[in-house]
């Protein structure tokens, strides 16, 4: 059974760094492209971040490209996003997910993605 567990959430003001993590388990690690969105209450989830099945390619959200970076340790199966300059406005639930077709290609659609985490709030304050 695939599972994904974020962590690195919290409180942070308006300027600030965070620095989010996903553990993934359950199968092999790369060969599958993973991703980060992200949730605000009343709104629907938002693409952030993805990253490809080989580790070289990463897409970004126009809105956090120069701020967010993506990246992954295959050695401990994680994946991380680097996020700075927060906005309040980034106030949301962060997941990362996964596609369970082997090699997929990236996408920015959620519904490419069959794995979730269960998610991590991140707070910005103005």
């Amino acid at each position: 059974q695939v599972q994904l567990v974020e962590s690195g959430g919290g409180l942070v003001q308006a300027g600030g760094s965070l620095r989010l993590s996903c553990v993934v388990s359950g199968r092999p690690f790369s060969n599958y492209p993973m991703a980060w969105f992200r949730q605000a209450p009343g709104k629907e989830r938002e693409f952030v971040a993805a990253l490809s099945y080989t580790g070289l390619s990463t897409v970004y959200a126009d809105s956090v490209k120069g701020r967010f970076t993506m990246s992954r340790d295959s050695a401990k199966n994680t994946v991380y996003l680097q996020m700075s300059s927060l906005k309040p406005e980034e106030t949301a639930v962060y997941y990362c997910a996964t596609d369970r077709r082997f090699q997929s290609s990236i996408s920015r659609i959620p519904e490419q993605y069959n794995y979730w985490g269960q998610g991590t709030q991140v707070t910005v304050s103005s």
